[in-house]
């Protein structure tokens, strides 16, 4: 029963979820503190966001051995939000929550199984987009300055801050980046390498470093509930920013969930998943918590600690909970550039490496794709990156399937051994050359060859002297109103030719579109056949009768 409401809850594997869920948490830790202090919201934030949607996330999700928390993606759109909103936080969380909700919804209408339509390069330009994003923004807290605001700002500000590093917090920032990037692997799957560089550098700066900014105040207890708030001259930005949480929210843990399905050999509920996420987000959003997803790195080492359930999710949230109640002074002593340090880490990972080693033999379509995209992720915003992409992706799609409909467009005026024709329906041809010319379409028709293939009739060299012609139609399973109107251009160019047409059987649903937009009444009673055989002796026999006139007639 149990099992129905937490979706693959069960407590055969207790033993490993404890341990998946510890070892979620100590990775956790130190990269919620640091997202909360890249935001701009304070280290408390980053930790309230892992701790409720971890939660609740588990609770509600349809990966059971998926960890969530506040990501590298979802802390750069909370940032920008913060620098905009910083008078009134309050309206920030309420985006927030407006992005869970969206969540809940794209999950209620089965919106899951659609977001991984969104094209490869599309998804690799935005998270190496997000990548460029953070490390820009980490450098000046790494050299012991403050950040200049939005990414621009700080881009603009690496010359004099790299010109003028503060000593020892530039020294802390080097340190754990050593540690995060040079840890051995045999010490890293006892102490992963982020909280390792905390545990180093923290009394280190306590010690030798007393000048390197540290986080500050931590709020301690368990957090106040938001009234969420509302600007009528804010909304329509809040809404847009909610979609944006919603959608890279989907893409990053849905993604996830099929590592998470590689690893365990099982099958997540994606539709559950995106509910569980939009209830994570929204009691985050309600207690003043950074948004988030389904985080790989946590998963993953969720997952080889043998977590499979639920269970390990949740148990994560409470140790951070924890955390959070007893060790809050302790963790207002880490330095900044510590942070910084490991965040950097964390942008490097995000870039799309796997894709940009591949880079000069990978389609240029998707290289092109990918680097517009990239850009406009870094320049201007990520909503507008993923609509350009997703826009440019799928019209050149659309130009790549035109061009392969139009191949599969052929113009048969006489005997040939590589045509689709029966040796019959080849002599028919041949006793008739110059008289009769075939029209074959095979495969779907599309609004993208539909202009091309009525000026590929057009140009048919000696059209005008055929007498008749077949159009053969049976081999188009699907066809659209646009190259339904382009059938209709290209009879009627046939009848200004004043020539004997011959129609040769269509699908089901051809039929239906054609009969519905009224192309067929152009069809003369008695011209449409089952069988191309039926229609080229037919149209043999008309080659020497009198032309049709001019009026069409209806169809028979």
């Amino acid at each position: 029963m149990i099992s129905k409401i937490i979706h693959g809850l069960h407590f055969n594997n207790l033993r490993g979820d404890v341990f998946g869920g510890v070892v979620a948490a100590v990775i956790a830790l130190p990269l919620a503190l640091a997202f909360g202090v890249a935001s701009g919201a304070g280290a408390v934030a980053g930790l309230y966001g892992a701790i409720f949607l971890g939660f609740f996330a588990a609770v509600c999700g349809g990966t059971p051995a998926q960890a969530s928390g506040p990501t590298g993606p979802m802390t750069v759109v909370f940032a920008g939000m913060f620098a905009m909103f910083s008078d009134e936080p309050t309206l920030v969380f309420t985006t927030v929550i407006m992005g869970g909700g969206i969540l809940i919804l794209m999950g209620a209408l089965g919106v899951g199984r659609y977001i991984t339509l969104v094209p490869y390069p599309v998804i690799s330009g935005f998270m190496s987009g997000i990548g460029v994003i953070i490390i820009i923004l980490q450098i000046a807290p790494l050299l012991g300055h403050e950040s200049s605001g939005g990414v621009m700002a700080n881009l603009m500000s690496v010359p004099s801050v790299v010109s003028t590093p503060m000593a020892q917090a530039t020294t802390l920032g080097l340190l754990a980046l050593a540690i995060v990037y040079f840890t051995p692997s045999i010490i890293g799957k006892f102490l992963p390498p982020p909280l390792l560089a905390l545990l180093v550098c923290t009394p280190a700066a306590m010690f030798f470093f007393p000048n390197a900014p540290v986080i500050g105040d931590i709020p301690q207890g368990f957090p106040s509930m938001l009234i969420p708030t509302f600007r009528m001259d804010a909304l329509t930005v809040m809404i847009e920013e909610a979609f944006v949480i919603a959608f890279l929210c989907a893409i990053d843990s849905l993604l996830t969930s099929l590592v998470c399905d590689n690893m365990t050999r099982t099958q997540h509920d994606s539709n559950r998943e995106l509910i569980g996420q939009g209830i994570g987000n929204m009691v985050a959003g309600l207690f003043g918590g950074l948004p988030g997803a389904g985080a790989t790195v946590r998963s993953v080492a969720n997952i080889r600690s043998g977590g499979r359930t639920p269970l390990s999710g949740m148990l994560m949230g409470l140790m951070l909970l924890a955390t959070l109640l007893w060790m809050g002074p302790l963790a207002e002593q880490i330095p900044l550039a510590v942070l910084a340090g490991i965040l950097l880490k964390v942008g490097v990972d995000i870039i799309d490496w796997r894709f940009l080693r591949h880079v000069f033999q990978a389609p240029r379509a998707d290289v092109i794709i990918m680097a517009v995209v990239l850009f406009i992720t870094v320049a201007v915003d990520l909503i507008t990156a993923v609509g350009v992409g997703v826009v440019l992706a799928s019209l050149l799609f659309v130009k790549e399937m035109a061009d392969l409909e139009l191949a599969n467009m052929r113009v048969i005026t006489e005997e040939h051994p590589e045509s689709p024709l029966t040796p019959e329906e080849n002599e028919v041809l041949e006793r008739n050359t110059g008289k009769i010319v075939l029209i074959h379409v095979d495969g779907p028709m599309s609004f993208g060859s539909a202009k091309n293939m009525v000026r590929r009739i057009e140009t048919v060299p000696g059209l005008k002297q055929f007498t008749s012609c077949v159009l053969d139609l049976s081999d188009v399973p699907t066809i659209d109103g646009t190259s339904a109107m382009a059938i209709e251009d290209m009879l009627r160019i046939i009848r200004a030719h004043k020539q004997h047409l011959f129609f040769v059987g269509m699908q089901d649903h051809v039929t239906e579109v054609l009969d519905g937009l009224g192309v067929l009444k152009l069809i003369r009673p008695g011209h449409r056949y089952a069988e191309r055989l039926d229609a080229l002796r037919h149209a043999a026999h008309a080659a020497d009768s009198t032309h049709p006139d001019d009026t069409p007639a209806s169809a028979g």
